[in-house]
């Protein structure tokens, strides 16, 4: 895999010092953009993820976790012990050539291996480095260890999401490391544009608790300037209504009615009192929210989802149904999106992965393919070329 990807990253090398999520979602976006992606992986068990299961796939003897093909395509894999002089030779073979370096390890341990940002950057001055943890680098926690479950509940998260304020639930996908590898990989373009300018690489931080407050939006500002404090309140919005999941005679449609000419457009088809007692604007709906959900839903009694939804696109109102993920996967609509790709896997054969969510298009409107996606790697199937490569001097 070391010929030339496209891409417009196709010129970087990224050198992935990371495992299990957080990290390797930063990495695999900089791969998805044409990014040279080197993995390196502790001899003999790898990315923490490949041991993470069931679902395993494959052959006994060379089963594959699921949970490791979600974050991994687009790079090499090469197994080094960090404590063995001549591995670390390589790594640093590595890092000399690198343009980023990803990392995730708890404060200190890169300083421990010799590796500190000092070193780094003397080695080479241009090296971008993006550094993730748990809680923060520094301040009264920085360092301490973090898991997505953890962050989501320390970051406010979970007090959001829920039947009610007494059902704290965590989202379904580990969100919070999620946030950090896009807010990481968005900070190493940033940091990477300034080094066009001034030939110098920089240090990008983020963490798990940074992602999620960094997400909090207008549950954040409803609590800094107007002093309250949001509560998990199931499948309604606490700020607009109606706008969540309302039930039907046959199972539940959800509706978001945004705006106010949106509620009227709503009330005209379906034969409601737009200006009733405690209905005419959103603030008193919002007060009303009981009260509008009743109303809702006596009016969808009657109906089945399918045709609830056809009666709710006639109208003009946004609307849409809860699917389970084998139904987001056979949609039309996700594949005409290019949001699964197929990759040829050494082990397993043909895969269809979920895919990148960007699309490129140049200016008379023609899609450009930005480059050809390859599986995950097996550990350490690249090593001998790598070795190879830095080796021999290669740029």
């Amino acid at each position: 895999m070391t010929e030339p990807t496209t891409g417009p990253l196709a010129d970087l090398l990224v050198v992935d010092l990371t495992r299990a999520l957080a990290g390797p979602h930063a990495t695999q976006m900089l791969g998805d953009l044409g990014a040279r992606v080197i993995k390196v992986e502790a001899p003999g068990s790898g990315d923490d993820t490949r041991g993470w299961g069931p679902p395993f796939v494959g052959e006994p003897d060379a089963r594959q976790s699921t949970y490791f093909l979600c974050t991994n395509r687009n790079k090499e894999s090469i197994a080094l012990d960090l404590k063995d002089e001549a591995d670390k030779d390589v790594l640093l073979g590595l890092l000399e050539r690198a343009d980023v370096l990803v990392e995730n390890f708890r404060t200190g341990v890169l300083e421990r291996l010799g590796l500190g940002i000092e070193e780094l950057m003397r080695r080479n001055p241009r090296l971008v480095v993006l550094s993730i943890t748990g809680f923060g680098h520094d301040g009264p926690e920085g360092g301490r260890a973090g898991y997505d479950q953890i962050a989501q509940g320390e970051a406010g998260l979970m007090s959001l999401t829920g039947s009610g304020p007494d059902d704290p639930q965590r989202v379904g996908v580990p969100i919070a490391d999620l946030l950090s590898g896009m807010y990481g990989a968005y900070g190493v373009l940033a940091a990477l544009h300034e080094r066009a300018r001034t030939g110098k690489g920089t240090v990008v931080r983020t963490s798990l608790l940074a992602s999620v407050v960094g997400v909090h939006a207008f549950q954040g500002t409803r609590w800094t300037v107007a002093g309250e404090v949001g509560r998990a309140q199931g499948n309604h919005h606490p700020s607009i209504a109606p706008y969540g999941l309302f039930h039907c005679r046959d199972g539940a449609v959800q509706i978001a009615l945004g705006s106010e000419g949106l509620w009227r457009k709503f009330c005209a088809g379906f034969g409601l009192d737009p200006d009733a007692e405690g209905m005419a604007t959103n603030g008193e709906r919002v007060a009303s929210r009981e009260r509008v959900i009743e109303v809702v839903e006596q009016a969808f009694a009657d109906w089945d989802a399918e045709p609830l939804l056809a009666r709710l696109a006639e109208v003009g109102v946004p609307a849409g149904k809860v699917r389970t993920l084998d139904e987001v996967y056979e949609w039309d609509q996700v594949a005409s999106q290019g949001l699964l790709v197929d990759v040829e896997h050494p082990t397993l054969g043909g895969l269809t992965l979920p895919g990148p969510p960007l699309r490129f298009f140049d200016a008379d409107g023609a899609e450009v393919t930005r480059r050809d996606h390859v599986a995950p790697p097996l550990l350490d199937q690249h090593a001998d070329e790598i070795r190879a490569w830095v080796g021999g001097g290669g740029a």
